[in-house]
Parts: C-alpha cells; structure tokens; sequence
C-alpha cells in the first residue's frame, strides 16, 4: 500500500456514521466539531465572531501555561483504521508544528483515566494549508482516537479511513442482513471513476441528502461502461438488491448490471483483472430518476460470494447500493 490509497477506504470519523468529537482541551477559536464535518473546509474573507477570526475547523487559544492541546472522538462503531488525513487546510500562521493520534476502547463517550490509549500515529511535523496523509500500523478495531497537537493552534478536518468492524453472533446467521452496509463491514476496493462522488458513499446509512452523496462518473466519450468493485461485510448469499438513484435525475445511469465472486483472503490485488469474468450476478436492469430499485425475481442463485463487480451504462450516478442475503460461514 503505497501513502495515499487508504483514501479509497470508508471515512469512519463522520457524523452521518455516528462519530462525534467528544471533548477537547481548549475550543476557543473555532468549534470541537467543525473537525469531522464532512464537507470539504472554507475560508470566508472577512467573517468574525466574537473571540477573533472565524475559521472552518477546531482551533485552540494560543497557550501560555505548559503543555499541550488535544481533543476525542469518539467513532459510531469500532473501526479498523489503515490511514489518516491531518487536514490544515486554510490555517497557515495559526496551524501546530507537530500532531500525535492515539487510539483506545471504550464504552463511554470520553474515556477515563483507566482507557488503555495505545499510539496509531507518532508524533509528525506539520504544515500549513496542507494534507498530511499518514498510513496506520493497526489490525485492532477501536471505538476512539485521541488528535493531540503540540502545543496549539488550527486543524481543518481530520479524515479517519477504514472499515466498521461487525461482531456477527451465532444468530445472525439466520436473518437477512444488507451486506454491503458500511455498518456490516462492507468496504469500496476500486472504481474506474470517482470524479463527482466516491464509491464509499453508496454504503451509508440512510439515503442520500444530495446528488454529492454517492458515486458519480465524469461524462463518458469513449466506448465501454464504468464500473466499480465492493467487499461484503461477510460471505453470503444475495437474494435481494436494491439500487437508489435519489437526487440523480439528468446523470443517472440508464441501467445496471451485477457481477460477483467468492474470493479468498489475500487475493484482492488480482480484482481488477479478474472481475469482468466474474458470474452474472444480477442482469442487466434499467434504471430511472431519483427513484428506489428494488429487484428480486432477477437476481440470480449464485451461492456464497464476497465481492460484487457494479457495471452502470454508460456512466452516471447512483446514491446507494443495498444487497440484501444472508450470512454463509465458510
């Protein structure tokens, strides 16, 4: 995995998926819970408050006594985290020199002083107005991460890349269950295209809020169709799909076509070469406006699988994903 392709993986740290920033030492500038907003961070010309400069992000005071700022958020699930994004975007005389991420377990919104904080992210030097994408080292699922930045100053946003971990019991096994939710481990592994809106998004809870709140392609002006691939939360069979295009109306995709396999562990940097052979998992179906898809009388008994290849034509939009089944244990 090279620096930045963790980005491909789920933002853990969204309030739509739960998070929230729990408790910081100092937010004096500019608000605790602006860090996790999922929109990307402004800068507005001019704009006060009534302690200084308003500014898109978490800022503390300028410290005068020993030590050092941090804040706590706390993720809607455990997650396990491969990467994170120290966004400074827009501070730049006001950004701290150095920041350190630590990661715990904990049931409690802010953990006590006996939460057992193990480091994710050694202390690095930062910059300002700038991303600092770091890899974590970590197959561990954790419920917190502590941001600490020495000794003060502004973060824009802190982007927390990964997956849900799903503790599936014994009875879950007989209940259907929509595999590809982000809340059940599901995960993004490619698309072709991502120009207008990430494949991560068609796994949310919920439906979409904007056309910005799914996958997305560029216009296509070449033969062929765009197409991307997603992990299941865990092995199963399919019965059921549905594909929302809510909010697309001028850019949906005029239809879809599903494909997937069975694929063992450690053989995912195969999935893009091997996928357009994968069997029919559902075919080809049109779709319409900012309408719910839901199709089961077509989707095809193909037994247990992991992975699903999504074919739209030609390109176009579609907000969520949902595969319906049930658990298989291999």
């Amino acid at each position: 995995m090279n620096n930045t392709d963790f980005t491909r993986a789920i933002n853990l740290a969204n309030p739509r998926l739960g998070a929230i920033v729990t408790y910081a030492t100092d937010d004096f500038f500019a608000d605790k819970i602006r860090l996790i907003d999922p929109a990307e961070p402004v800068f507005i010309e001019g704009k006060y408050d009534d302690n200084g400069k308003w500014m898109d992000g978490w800022e503390s005071r300028r410290k005068r006594t020993p030590g050092h700022d941090f804040c706590i958020i706390k993720l809607g699930q455990a997650g396990i985290i491969q990467g994170v994004d120290i966004d400074t975007s827009h501070f730049t005389g006001n950004f701290p020199p150095a920041a350190m991420i630590e990661v715990c377990i904990s049931g409690e919104d802010v953990p006590g002083d006996n939460a057992a904080w193990q480091e994710l992210v050694a202390k690095t030097e930062l910059e300002g107005n700038s991303h600092h994408l770091i890899a974590a080292n970590s197959s561990e699922a954790w419920t917190h991460l502590r941001l600490h930045i020495y000794p003060d100053g502004g973060v824009a946003r802190l982007r927390v890349y990964g997956t849900f971990h799903r503790d599936w019991q014994p009875q879950d096994f007989g209940q259907e269950h929509d595999l590809l939710a982000a809340e059940n481990g599901g995960r993004p592994i490619f698309a072709n295209d991502e120009h207008f809106g990430v494949l991560g998004n068609i796994m949310a809870p919920g439906r979409g809020i904007n056309m910005g709140d799914g996958w997305e392609t560029r216009r296509r002006r070449e033969p062929g169709n765009d197409w991307a691939i997603v992990a299941l939360g865990h092995v199963g069979e399919i019965s059921r799909v549905l594909v929302d295009t809510a909010h697309f109306k001028g850019n949906y995709p005029a239809s879809v076509m599903l494909q997937a396999a069975l694929i063992e562990d450690g053989a995912e940097d195969r999935l893009t070469a091997e996928c357009k052979h994968w069997q029919e998992l559902m075919p080809k179906q049109a779709l319409s406006a900012d309408n719910e898809h839901m199709f089961e009388a077509g989707v095809n008994a193909v037994g247990p699988i992991s992975h699903v290849r999504i074919n739209i034509y030609p390109d176009g939009g579609i907000s969520r994903l949902r595969l319906f089944g049930k658990l298989v244990q291999l």
